[in-house]
């Protein structure tokens, strides 16, 4: 009777484990995004961020985005990218490009794991605004229409976060509607 009263609680609690997991996990691009995975064991399954996977691998990025982090990356989609004039992406993917490229990608990476909520928090402190230090080193400036989250690039190009908190082993990702470039 003991044996079985506990092989039912193990059963429940087992039960609620995986369906607390489950909760978890975003869908984004028609995959799940499971947290227990690094960004770019994610990123790979998403059919909406094809390009971006294509040019981090172009820019020998893959190590990073899969080592320890933490990172909050803000991920450009693939309709993202169409919206760079026609040529941008296949010429940053030539390999005489991958300086440029590189300094791109890590311009939509800042060091740290920050939510949502941390990046309201960081606004709210802002009056408004936050500024976020980049890997590359520039800067991004987030803030908020409504509930809506935007970032905002050097060039004062602006990019909504359509997708926010996928969690991820190693950090967070925000995935955003438009390509973020750094004054170069």
């Amino acid at each position: 009777m003991k044996t079985r009263k506990f092989l039912a609680l193990a059963v429940l609690v087992l039960g609620f484990g995986f369906t607390s997991s489950a909760q978890k996990t975003v869908m984004v691009g028609g995959a799940a995004m499971y947290p227990n995975k690094n960004i770019i064991e994610n990123a790979v399954n998403s059919k909406d961020h094809t390009t971006l996977v294509a040019a981090v691998k172009a820019a020998g990025l893959v190590e990073t985005l899969q080592g320890k982090g933490p990172f909050t990356v803000f991920a450009p989609t693939n309709e993202a990218f169409a919206k760079l004039p026609a040529g941008t992406v296949d010429n940053l993917l030539k390999p005489e490009n991958i300086k440029t490229l590189q300094t791109i990608l890590t311009y939509h990476v800042v060091a740290g794991k920050m939510n949502a909520s941390d990046i309201a928090k960081a606004i709210k402190a802002g009056k408004g605004k936050a500024s976020l230090k980049t890997v590359s080193g520039g800067i991004l400036t987030a803030w908020m229409e409504g509930k809506d989250l935007y970032i905002t690039d050097e060039n004062g190009n602006k990019s909504k976060v359509t997708i926010s908190d996928v969690n991820q082993s190693n950090g967070v990702i925000h995935v955003v509607d438009a390509v973020l470039l750094p004054k170069m």
